[in-house]
């Protein structure tokens, strides 16, 4: 796996061996990024540039990375298996990205109080779990996704998900086996 675009493209990132950590493709990522900064997302200016970013069950941490390395301000991974959160501090060191991330061993599902909203927030669940809705509202309730933040969710790409009260379904798109949701979220009502 590389990165696909920014100050760090074609830099590679460190996958684990084994099934425990499922990657987003380089293609997926590519089509996402470039929809965010590119699309009628970017009609305002870039959702990424300067963003304060969550990357929740981050895996190897490749899609804050990426967002990174297209101009984020900083990002946040959150996962809790030991074996992912080694190869995120891996690829964080080797972009040399330590000053601009936080990476915290948590569950997503059940966040801590997060020290600030992110305006962009990408969540990657276990596919076929179901877990996507209650981790959303999770997040909300811990304070990590800000008022008109663009949230993107990649789920299986059969698996049916409804968004919780809050969030507009904007785009969805297919990559293989994997569906991006991408979303806005309003706001507590």
């Amino acid at each position: 796996m590389r990165i696909v675009g920014g100050s760090h493209r074609g830099r590679p990132i460190a996958v684990p061996e084994g099934d425990k950590v499922r990657p987003t493709s380089d293609r997926a990522r590519e089509s996402l990024f470039n929809i965010l900064e590119h699309g009628r997302w970017a009609a305002a200016g870039s959702p990424i540039a300067g963003a304060r970013v969550l990357d929740a069950f981050a895996g190897t941490g490749a899609i804050g990375l990426e967002a990174l390395s297209r101009g984020a301000g900083h990002v946040t991974f959150l996962e809790l298996a030991p074996v992912a959160l080694e190869t995120i501090k891996i690829n964080v060191a080797a972009l040399k990205e330590g000053s601009r991330v936080t990476i915290l061993r948590g569950d997503a599902v059940a966040p801590a109080r997060a020290p600030q909203p992110c305006s962009l927030v990408f969540l990657d669940p276990p596919y076929g779990k179901n877990i996507a809705p209650p981790t959303l509202k999770n997040l909300v309730a811990a304070g990590w996704i800000a008022a008109g933040a663009i949230v993107v969710l990649e789920v299986g790409a059969k698996e049916e998900f409804a968004a919780p009260d809050g969030f507009a379904i904007e785009d969805e798109r297919r990559y293989g086996a994997a569906r991006l949701i991408l979303m806005r979220y309003a706001g507590a009502a």
